[in-house]
Order: structure tokens, then C-alpha cells, then sequence
């Protein structure tokens, strides 16, 4: 699996409310890794525009970066025994996940299209 392939599907207060308990059960078997690890993972365009979102600044010479928020946890687990990586922010995870590793069920709920992920919130303004 190439690295960076994981996207942004949702926050836990935009998660569709039929798969709740997926929701729970990830965060309860999560393990915490370094923001270093998360990076590796996660498309890093797709975390600058969430970053942004939520009022963080791109170098910390212009204020409070997420990289150094110490608030803000990073974690991976299973979700519907298919691995994803989140980030905990204010204690909203904000998970992200491979459209290309889903498993077929998981996929299917999903709707996606193409091959392409369609994220559940998207934080474009």
C-alpha cells in the first residue's frame, strides 16, 4: 500500500449515524502513534486544507501550528476490520481512510465512485 493514500472520510459529530457502533468500537481498539507516523499515511494536501479549517497556520513563525498543538492526538485502529488513521482534535476524531484498501462492504456503504473516494464532509469553503 503506497504511502499517503489515506483521505479524509469524517469527523465523529458528521459520522453517519447507522454505523455509530463501527464508530465506537474503532476508537476503543485505536493504538496512539507519533504525528510522524500519521503523516506517512495521510494525503498531506487533503490534512493542510482541514488544518486550515480549523484555524491552524502553515509554519509556526505565523502563530499556532497543528504539528505543534500538543492538545491534538494521533492514532490508528480498525474500522470495519479495515485500518484507518485519525487525528483527535478538541475531542473530535477526524478519521481518514484508504478508498483503495475498503473492503468490499465497506466500499459498497460508502458509495464510491470510480475508484474514487468520496469524503462524507468536505471541508472546502
Amino acid at each position: 500500500m503506497k504511502e499517503n493514500s489515506y483521505h479524509f472520510y469524517s469527523d465523529c459529530v458528521n459520522w453517519p449515524k447507522n454505523d455509530v457502533e463501527a464508530l465506537t468500537d474503532m476508537i476503543d481498539r485505536a493504538i496512539d502513534i507519533s504525528r510522524r507516523t500519521f503523516l506517512k499515511h495521510v494525503d498531506r494536501e487533503n490534512l493542510r486544507e482541514i488544518e486550515k479549517s480549523l484555524g491552524y497556520e502553515a509554519h509556526h513563525n505565523q502563530g499556532l501550528t497543528m504539528a505543534g498543538d500538543w492538545h491534538v492526538s494521533y492514532h490508528r485502529s480498525k474500522w470495519h476490520e479495515d485500518t484507518v488513521y485519525y487525528f483527535k482534535h478538541s475531542g473530535i476524531e477526524h478519521v481518514f481512510v484508504n478508498s483503495e484498501g475498503l473492503s468490499q462492504d465497506v466500499a459498497a456503504e460508502l458509495h464510491l465512485a470510480a475508484g474514487k473516494f468520496q469524503s462524507a464532509y468536505d471541508y472546502h469553503s
